[in-house]
């Protein structure tokens, strides 16, 4: 199995772990400046989110490439170094591609640096449909999430979930049903745009703790723009 095939498999729907202590405080650190992501260190941080908006440039060249009716569906594994021309090969090197590529290596360049990785898993793909609909945590250290376009991932305050109602725990109930939060108003959501470090259960010390999240819900508002999503992850060695 390859690593990025381990990866999926760590995506868990249910809470196979034990709950964390109810007197455990997690806490999101949000910043409009890329030093959001050093918090992701704090132990009561379960999200760190660097609040930016992207440039003219960058949102019509995302504009551009979903407008051609292009399909993207990649995922690899990349470093610093091979980033550019493993995206290139998947997407093209028209000058809308090498506009949103040139950003992604800068994610990738940070993501590495931030937790000393030689090699990432990378996905980028483009939905019409939500990729993961339930809420649900993930069997990772931590993951880089975000969203180019369209709306964003959704997410939970960790003191508003009963873990319990998580997977088999909802009894076939959705979500907003389950008794898994109190009110549709504890959904946090992330912006176009946003990039997001999400915390999860294989973090040190984190277990019971990791950011319970889900993609927008299908048929709504959250799904009237095509999405272009991409995510980094950790690559064991």
């Amino acid at each position: 199995m390859n690593a990025l095939a381990e990866l999926n498999e760590n995506t868990l729907t249910q809470s196979e772990l034990k709950p964390a202590p109810a007197t455990l405080i997690k806490r999101a650190s949000k910043s409009n400046t890329v030093e959001a992501f050093t918090d992701i260190y704090k132990e009561d941080v379960n999200i760190a989110i660097w609040q930016r908006s992207l440039s003219d440039k960058l949102a019509l060249a995302v504009e551009e490439i979903l407008a051609s009716g292009t399909q993207l569906k990649m995922a690899e594994a990349v470093t610093v170094d091979s980033v550019h021309k493993k995206l290139i090969n998947v997407c093209g090197d028209s000058s809308a591609v090498l506009t949103l590529i040139d950003d992604i290596a800068l994610l990738v360049d940070m993501f590495s640096c931030l937790f000393d990785l030689k090699e990432v898993g990378l996905r980028l793909t483009t939905l019409d449909s939500p990729m993961c609909p339930r809420f649900h945590f993930d069997r990772i250290p931590c993951r880089l999430v975000t969203t180019y376009h369209g709306i964003a991932t959704q997410w939970l305050p960790h003191e508003v979930v009963d873990r319990s109602k998580l997977g088999a725990g909802n009894l076939g109930k959705p979500d907003e049903e389950s008794g898994l939060f109190t009110s549709v108003d504890d959904i946090r959501e992330l912006a176009e745009g946003d990039v997001a470090l999400l915390k999860g259960e294989f973090w040190h010390a984190n277990e019971g703790a990791g950011l319970v999240h889900r993609s927008p819900p299908q048929g709504s508002e959250a799904n009237a723009k095509r999405r272009l999503l991409l995510t980094l992850d950790f690559i064991n060695d």
